[in-house]
């Protein structure tokens, strides 16, 4: 694994959800903030695993308009990020295997978590 926890997602992964809009794209100098824009209807978000909460707290917003937000997340239930998304009814689905990037699983397992409408 690298150093940084910018990880592309698998297309396995991505192909469960076409047409999703990805207001975190894998890229390391993007072009556009996707804190600060609107979202789309459909939103798939692979954000930093350092720092996840900003995208958490931005995606519970963008549902609360009525939006599907779909996170692949670092898997870790002790976290703030965590239990915002429990306590806004996310759905959470646990793959039965580590998820690998570029071929190599990281040292933890991740988890979609789901707002739905």
């Amino acid at each position: 694994m690298s150093d940084s926890d910018n990880y592309k997602t698998p297309e396995w992964i991505l192909d469960m959800f076409p047409d999703y809009f990805d207001p975190c794209p894998f890229n390391p100098t993007p072009e556009v903030d996707g804190l600060i824009i609107d979202w789309k209807e459909k939103n798939y978000v692979n954000p930093p695993y350092s720092n996840p909460l900003p995208w958490v707290l931005k995606g519970i917003q963008e549902n609360k308009s009525g939006k599907i937000v779909v996170f692949l997340l670092k898997m870790d239930n002790s976290t703030k990020w965590y239990k915002e998304l429990v306590n806004a009814g996310a759905h959470f689905m646990f793959p039965n295997e580590r998820i690998k990037f570029n071929g190599q699983a990281p040292p933890w397992p991740c988890v979609l978590a789901i707002l739905s409408k």
